[in-house]
């Protein structure tokens, strides 16, 4: 049975290219000789130590010689690789649907000249009108490498229960792409409180990424999307934030807010019931006790093994191993005991079935 990450990030050349032509944020400069990406507002500050500013970037980002290393190092035998944040969502409208045909692409094209090893998820042009993304993702569907679309929770910009979403969501139902669900920026900062930066970066990505993923679905559910789409499939990053936790606490405040009762405005399907039979999570949760949350949730059939390759790589210099790796490993392996052959599935079996890998 084949190990397969369905979490793991490339930006393809274009893309790369893209983001070293641009003038305004978000865009990649180098400072120091290392190359950074700047995402966010004031990243770019003079004032700014370079250290600190955006996300250091490599080779590993956009090089496939080094994602098939890692993939050779670690033991796996295919990935399904997407873009990271800001994925497309930063484009002018004009320029969104031509830009993203050519960066999808160009994905699917690196995908073509690692037959059987590299499939991807592909980026929309959320920034154009609903009907021009709707029509990217058909689109999509056609080239043979990809399994679905990676997009963040603001979707076309107002959220993911946007009205003007439904024919995005329309298109992925009827195509029967899996929707990749990844947070973008997490919390806002002052949630953390005024001693945020004495933390490094623990709590925005420990605790504001998750949690972003849990509001957007919330939200998507309380409108009603799963009750108009019943066949619409979304893969959930990082186990489902919080939702394996907090479903039971959401379908009670629903039963008792007289607003949503009174209105007809309640969802007509369960919760548990989208999380069984419309959600998909990844395994990328780092804990036996988390993963166990996520298979009571969703099923031991619903779950994908995932890296986030090339993000937390190896703390000390001459260190080869990815602990996003053996972390997530190790809680699979874990949670199952020894019915190692639910593991498997985990570790690929479901992946390969659910996205159609095995002579896909």
């Amino acid at each position: 049975m084949p190990v397969v990450d369905i979490h793991t990030h490339i930006y393809p050349p274009a893309y790369v290219e893209l983001l070293r032509n641009r003038s305004s944020i978000p865009f990649i400069r180098t400072y120091d000789g290392n190359d950074r990406l700047i995402i966010l507002p004031g990243e770019n500050d003079p004032s700014t130590p370079s250290t600190a500013r955006g996300r250091p970037v490599g080779p590993s980002y956009w090089d496939i010689g080094k994602k098939l290393a890692f993939m050779d190092q670690h033991g796996i035998d295919i990935s399904v690789v997407s873009l990271a944040n800001p994925w497309l969502d930063f484009l002018d409208p004009a320029e969104a649907p031509e830009t993203a045909k050519l960066i999808n692409n160009d994905t699917n094209r690196v995908c073509s000249e690692h037959p059987g090893r590299l499939y991807a998820f592909g980026a929309l042009p959320l920034s154009a009108p609903p009907a021009v993304a709707a029509a990217e993702a058909r689109r999509l569907m056609t080239l043979k490498h990809m399994r679905g679309v990676i997009m963040g929770t603001a979707g076309l910009g107002a959220g993911l229960d946007d009205a003007q979403m439904d024919s995005v969501w329309q298109a992925a139902e009827e195509t029967e792409a899996v929707v990749f669900l990844h947070p973008h920026y997490g919390l806002p900062g002052a949630v953390y409180g005024p001693r945020q930066g004495d933390y490094g970066h623990v709590l925005p990505l420990a605790l504001g990424f998750p949690l972003e993923t849990t509001v957007a679905v919330a939200r998507m559910y309380l409108s009603g999307v799963w009750d108009r789409f019943p066949g619409l499939k979304v893969l959930v990053a990082h186990s489902g934030g919080t939702l394996p936790f907090l479903a039971g606490r959401i379908e009670s405040c629903v039963a008792h807010d007289a607003h949503m009762m009174k209105e007809g405005k309640a969802p007509k399907r369960s919760l548990w019931t989208v999380l069984k039979e419309n959600l998909y999570l990844d395994a990328v949760i780092y804990s036996e006790v988390g993963l166990k949350a996520a298979v009571d949730a969703s099923g031991a059939d619903r779950l994908m093994f995932g890296t986030d390759h090339p993000f937390f790589p190896p703390l000390d210099d001459g260190e080869n191993e990815w602990l996003s790796v053996s972390m997530n490993t190790k809680a699979i392996k874990e949670a199952f005991g020894e019915n190692e052959k639910a593991a498997n599935m985990v570790l690929g079996g479901n992946a390969a079935r659910i996205l159609r890998l095995v002579n896909g």
